[in-house]
């Protein structure tokens, strides 16, 4: 972390326009408990949204293309400087794109005053304009290896696009859905593939632990490529067989990856096994998402889909903004009390989630206390870490 707490001793201005992990990690935690603290209510119809989306698809777009994007972007804006050299996008050019970010959830939530084109416009904005400064970024710093990040933030920004014109053509965006969450579950697979052996690997030579991670070689881009290919499938054939066979085998070789990484000798240190817990939840979203594809009478597609984005991507999205603000604001790497009440919640709200799924009974109450638990995570990391990300470390 020297190379953060250089930049963070030049630094002159607010600390929370320093790096770009501060500004979107703050309004990814708020939004996601703001957002879903209306979800229930919005659902049952006992409160009313100003926008053009049906409920659903505003409660979807906003989980994948807000909060995803949120953090999607200060994890790439704080990586691509030490990936590339370059000093991180800072000051009245950060502050330009959490503005964008803020003015599409705006423009998405009173889209029926506004109009849907309007929203969509402005929505698309931000995505577009990080596209671009993540190319420009890449490019300038000759990183090509990290090149096919850009490449899928160019992909995700155009699956936002199609999700606005799916949704006035059709009523609704199943495909764009698909294409969205896809796209942070690859991403998952490409950076977590990544970070989690790294990460454990430097945990365990500390302790001169003599097994440790797998690197990453050809056998986990094979998988990468497996992976990808399903996860295509998926989006435009989801209920087909062949879609289904591959998914799930995707999902075993990515189970087979993680057991490569020696995870469960890292369980005394809670920041490292969450990245375990995150990567384990993405791999089995692929087996119960085709299951979902070969058995849809046995797997609704409700319980794979959240198997994904509340265990998978909200786990390693909480995992990674953990780590990173404690990391780049030059803080021990220690899972506090609160930190590990955080994944807590999180994993609760996962189990909490799927199971309204099989207990329709009981579904609502069952919904109900995710949405408590999700609130509960993202609240407790916006005040447990909220004053991290405000100001700068005093060991900087």
């Amino acid at each position: 972390m020297k190379r953060s707490a250089d930049i963070q001793r030049g630094w002159q201005g607010p600390a929370l326009l320093g790096q770009g992990f501060r500004p979107f990690f703050l309004l990814a935690a708020i939004f996601a408990a703001l957002a879903i603290a209306i979800w229930p209510a919005f659902f049952r119809g006992e409160i009313e949204v100003p926008t053009a989306f049906v409920p659903v698809d505003w409660h979807v777009h906003e989980m994948i293309f807000g909060y995803g994007a949120a953090v999607v972007a200060g994890f790439l804006l704080t990586a691509v400087p030490n990936w590339t050299g370059r000093l991180p996008v800072a000051g009245w050019p950060l502050a330009l794109l959490a503005t964008l970010w803020l003015a599409g959830r705006v423009a998405v939530f009173g889209s029926a005053a506004i109009g849907a084109p309007a929203a969509a416009a402005i929505d698309m904005l931000f995505l577009v304009t990080f596209a671009v400064v993540s190319a420009r970024e890449i490019l300038a710093g000759r990183n090509w290896r990290n090149a096919k990040v850009v490449a899928v933030v160019a992909l995700f920004a155009l699956a936002n696009g199609g999700f606005h014109l799916e949704a006035a053509r059709a009523g609704g965006a199943s495909v764009a859905t698909r294409a969205g969450l896809s796209i942070i579950v690859f991403l998952i697979l490409l950076i977590g593939g990544r970070i989690v052996p790294s990460f454990t690997r430097n945990w365990l030579a500390k302790r001169n632990a003599t097994s440790l991670p797998v690197p990453f070689g050809k056998p986990d881009a094979a998988i990468m490529l497996v992976s990808a290919a399903a996860l295509l499938l998926w989006i435009v054939q989801p209920h087909a067989i062949w879609t289904g066979t591959a998914l799930v085998a995707a999902g075993m070789a990515n189970l087979w990856r993680l057991a490569r990484w020696n995870g469960w000798a890292t369980r005394s240190d809670r920041l490292v096994l969450v990245l375990h817990v995150g990567f384990l939840l993405t791999s089995v979203g692929f087996l119960f998402t085709g299951a979902a594809s070969l058995w849809p009478d046995r797997m609704p597609q409700s319980a794979a889909l959240h198997v994904w984005a509340v265990g998978g991507i909200g786990t390693m999205t909480l995992a990674v903004m953990t780590r990173a603000t404690l990391g780049h604001s030059g803080r021990q790497l220690v899972a506090s009390r609160a930190t590990q009440l955080i994944y807590a919640a999180i994993l609760a709200a996962t189990v909490l989630r799927v199971a309204a799924v099989f207990l329709p009974q009981m579904a609502m109450p069952l919904i109900d206390a995710a949405a408590a638990a999700w609130i509960a995570a993202f609240i407790g990391f916006a005040v447990a870490y909220g004053p991290m990300l405000l100001r700068l470390s005093r060991r900087t």
